[in-house]
């Protein structure tokens, strides 16, 4: 999917406009100010323009650079840009201020277009965007007692843009929170999209939600679906079996959207710029835990899993230490936590994990922020919290560095 974005650019030098004209090409909006006449000039054109990036010459005549951002930054009910300082000639004294003030990046001018170029791109785009749809497992719990982190199951989307300024859009499972997502881009006008759907497995919770999405029934849209297969049962005919006409009215042969299918296994493959791998989970069926590698960061993606006591008889010490390989030094990790210990101790089998393991697991492999995720239905809002704090006092006994959440639906995080 193609990320449009709109560029207000103070800067007059060569290299800029072929930057400018590379960006234009590709879709974007530019607008250049050459006749400024003032910081207060610059921000009421900047504020009538509502631009996402702002680029900004600090030798620009009339402008201070440094005090436009200030004054952009102390602008309220507006939508703040991205700005971005650059220069002729590399300063220690102008890039330490930028970065004591937080300005986004400062780049140096040289006459490498392509240089220019991708760092501008990574100044904007190097960021995961991971979004949560959907935090239940097994079944969707509305009510009040699930207002405050959400009665969907599981979704969630991760999204970055490329080299090419397209934007890689992935989903996580299709449980009832996929319905929040297809709300979601409907009415913010986020179509056509260009989407790729993971499956951890298909019990119910995890797809119960894709009849519903409504991009798959508009055209010009792009979905492929990835999962792994139940022996004979490929990934597509998993999906077009639960749209079988005894179960559900509309079946598959209704959508509109080009939808493709790939069946996964344990493997690593790569899609533009990320490594994605896979890993066989601990759960009943064929069910896969997912990472996604890109550029230096990490993100792991592991429901559903059992991780046993480790005076289990069916503990797997081989077992442990390849998931903790899998999701070593993740940005997030994103795991199953189904259960307290104690209740854990009378579900076991049943494929799903309790706090204390996730925390041994997640200290071990030196995961910077844990999410706990795939909450039993029976808990409520306040159980929830009950197992974050206990997550995060186990985190603080071991003197881990390891940070832990629990995502609330509609939750954004940037890694």
């Amino acid at each position: 999917m193609h990320k449009q974005m709109q560029f207000f650019i103070i800067d007059n030098d060569t290299i800029v406009e072929q930057s400018s004209i590379l960006l234009a090409q590709a879709g974007h909006h530019i607008k250049t100010a050459a006749s400024l006449q003032s910081n207060d000039d610059a921000l009421e054109k900047i504020v009538n323009f509502q631009p996402d990036i702002v680029l900004c010459d600090v030798l620009f005549p009339k402008i201070n650079s440094f005090e436009l951002f200030q004054h952009l930054r102390d602008t309220k009910n507006i939508k703040q840009p991205k700005f971005i300082i650059t220069s002729s000639q590399f300063s220690a004294d102008q890039h330490k201020y930028a970065a004591e003030l937080a300005i986004d990046g400062y780049i140096v001018k040289t006459d490498n277009l392509e240089y220019f170029t991708e760092k501008l791109i990574e100044i904007i785009f190097n960021k995961i965007t991971i979004q949560f749809w959907g935090c239940r497992g097994t079944l969707p719990v509305p009510g009040q007692k699930s207002l405050r982190y959400g009665g969907n199951t599981n979704c969630v989307t991760f999204r970055t843009t490329n080299k090419n300024f397209f934007e890689d859009f992935f989903i996580f499972d299709a449980g009832s929170g996929i319905k929040e997502l297809s709300n979601y881009l409907l009415k913010e006008n986020k179509l056509p999209i260009d989407a790729k759907i993971f499956i951890s497995h298909p019990h119910y919770d995890h797809i119960n939600g894709l009849p519903y999405f409504v991009p798959f029934y508009m055209k010009d849209n792009f979905f492929e679906i990835l999962g792994a297969r139940h022996g004979e049962l490929t990934i597509e005919k998993i999906i077009a079996g639960q749209m079988d006409s005894v179960y559900f009215p509309v079946t598959t042969k209704e959508f509109l959207a080009n939808i493709t299918y790939r069946n996964l296994t344990e493997e690593t493959f790569a899609i533009n710029e990320l490594q994605i791998s896979t890993i066989l989970l601990n759960h009943p069926g064929r069910c896969l835990g997912y990472r996604i590698k890109y550029k230096k960061k990490i993100f792991c993606y592991i429901t559903d899993n059992e991780l046993f006591f480790e005076n289990s008889p069916f503990y797997n010490q081989h077992e442990i230490e390849r998931l903790i390989t899998f999701i070593s030094h993740a940005n997030i990790l994103i795991i199953d936590a189904t259960y307290t210990d104690e209740q854990y101790i009378k579900k076991i089998g049943w494929g799903h994990s309790c706090v204390s393991r996730v925390v041994d697991i997640a200290d071990k492999a030196k995961v910077k922020l844990l999410c706990l995720h795939h909450h039993d239905p029976d808990q409520t809002d306040d159980d929830i919290d009950a197992k974050l704090s206990l997550a995060r006092s186990l985190l603080q006994f071991r003197h881990s560095h390891t940070h832990c959440i629990v995502a609330h639906e509609k939750d954004e995080i940037l890694i």
